[in-house]
């Protein structure tokens, strides 16, 4: 949003790098993440930040091609803040010295005790004597550039806190960005005030700058919107519908693979609550046949693409006319659809919704939301008004249950699921543990076990249970439910769910697993 103050996030290779724009965005400050190959000295005077960072990274300064800044950055008179990988490219770009580790490398948490000398970034810090940070580095500053001086030092790193204060350039050796560093948010906010933030990046404001910039946009034009019935999708058909009105319709694809009632829930939301045109398109019977016998996850999320593309194209020709399609793209989608190297990047699961459909359609994209990350769009969702149960729901992926059933899908594993998730999602709410958990759900594992009941022998399915804590996503813990909790569950499926004799709870974080099972 070009009316706001903007700070530069130039990304060297991080795997936090979001987590920055995450705790600045918290900080009302809006800002992009842009990866360092496609910042040069254009960019940056189009872009014309009020301050930059330099993520992290794993490279090395001294490797072939190591991802350097354009040496025009240091020239803009505005505050920088280095951060790991971006403190070394500091003093290695202004006269410092790095050397590889030698033995203090630090990973983990440390912690950082004071100099004497006084800094505007640690307003705050330092009054219980020393500060825990989290390190991940191997290199090291040996020596600093001219104007830098030491405020900060670690066991493994004698220049962990360095700046020269009179060009406002600042350099850490560890990530604040992380929550293991506690005083991390404490320090990009005394970042922000040095630069002159005002704090302008509110729901409230975003909202009405989107209606403008959709109304300029689309004009008189029809827009489609594909509806997943998933909180994204729908806070952007919301957005959407109160910019444009009935220029809008929205198309739900019912592939088949919703939880149980979800489908009835997003017809009666949309077309009664909010009166918006809504093309129900029933495929589930063209879904879970093309999915009959494929039991590789990769070609489950292909074929639930490809199908979506065509079915949702069929659907859309009865709008007529209509020259737009609208996404619920998000601004992790943007920052991860481009390797910060600009090379190809590994593939962990594609994304049903991206790529393909509109280019193939010939409409132009309305994604009201790319700017923003998850819990943005559920204070967005606040701000037009969408029930709070519904805003706070857990996220559901676009396959659906697909990639919680592991293994071959059939019509009768996805029914013994959908009975067995829901009393499972019933507990979470009846013990009042729904607000406190990311994602739970339930996935029917591909394997039968021998089982008792009622004096007679079962060979039924075994289901797995996860429930998990995050704050972004990126990480999550098992949540950790009591043993009475998980016994009562357990037992409430297996006495009312048939087909179910066996159940386990998942204590896997991410990483080394992913939330989802596929």
């Amino acid at each position: 949003m070009s009316q706001h103050d903007r700070l530069l996030i130039i990304d060297f290779g991080s795997q936090v790098t979001q987590l920055i724009a995450r705790r600045l965005r918290e900080l009302s400050v809006y800002c992009e993440i842009h990866p360092f190959n496609r910042v040069d000295d254009a960019f940056l005077r189009s872009f014309a930040p009020r301050a930059v960072i330099f993520s992290g990274g794993p490279a090395s300064v001294f490797a072939e091609g190591a991802p350097m800044p354009p040496e025009s950055v240091f020239d803009l008179g505005v505050p920088i803040l280095g951060i790991c990988y971006g403190q070394q490219l500091m003093m290695h770009c202004l006269g410092g010295r790095v050397e590889r580790g030698d033995g203090t490398a630090e990973f983990g948490r440390a912690h950082v005790s004071p100099t004497e000398e006084r800094l505007d970034l640690l307003q705050g810090w330092f009054e219980a004597g020393r500060e825990q940070v989290w390190m991940s580095h191997g290199d090291h500053v040996a020596a600093l550039a001219p104007g830098f001086r030491v405020f900060g030092t670690s066991p493994g790193a004698p220049f962990a806190i360095t700046a020269d204060p009179a060009r406002h350039f600042y350099a850490v050796q560890f990530h604040p960005e992380v929550h293991h560093t506690p005083g991390g948010a404490k320090l990009l906010g005394n970042f922000i005030r040095i630069a002159g933030f005002s704090g302008d990046w509110t729901m409230g404001a975003y909202r009405d700058e989107a209606i403008r910039k959709i109304r300029d946009q689309v004009g008189d034009g029809k827009v489609i919107c594909g509806l997943s019935g998933g909180v994204d999708s729908s806070v952007a058909a919301v957005l959407i519908h109160e910019a444009i009105g009935d220029q809008l319709t929205c198309v739900f694809v019912d592939h088949g693979l919703l939880r149980q009632g979800e489908a009835e829930q997003v017809v009666t939301m949309f077309r009664d609550h909010y009166n918006i045109p809504l093309i129900h398109a029933d495929e589930s019977e063209l879904f879970l046949t093309a999915l009959e016998g494929v039991s590789d996850p990769e070609r489950k999320r292909k074929i639930i693409g490809g199908l979506f593309i065509d079915v949702f194209q069929k659907h859309a020709t009865e709008v007529g006319g209509a020259r737009f399609l609208a996404q619920g793209t998000l601004y992790p989608d943007v920052i991860e659809s481009v390797s910060f190297s600009g090379g190809p990047s590994v593939t962990i699961k594609s994304h049903h919704n991206v790529g393909g459909l509109p280019e193939k359609m010939g409409l132009k994209l309305v994604e009201p939301l790319r700017e923003l990350f998850k819990d943005e769009v559920r204070a967005l969702g606040r701000e037009l008004g969408l029930p709070e149960a519904f805003i706070a729901r857990h996220p559901f992926p676009g396959p659906g249950l697909a990639i919680r059933c592991p293994g071959e899908i059939t019509r009768d594993k996805l029914a013994i699921l959908r009975k067995a998730d829901a009393i499972y999602i019933d507990q979470i709410r009846r013990h009042g543990l729904y607000n406190a958990i990311w994602q739970a759900f339930a996935a029917i594992l591909p394997v039968r076990t021998v089982g008792v009941m009622g004096d007679g022998r079962t060979y039924d399915y075994a289901l797995a249970l996860r429930a998990v804590t995050s704050v972004d996503g990126m990480t999550a813990d098992s949540y950790p439910f009591d043993h009475d909790f998980l016994s009562e569950t357990a037992t409430r499926i297996i006495n009312e769910v048939p087909g179910i004799n066996r159940v386990f709870y998942d204590v896997t974080s991410k990483p080394p697993g992913t939330i989802e099972m596929e």
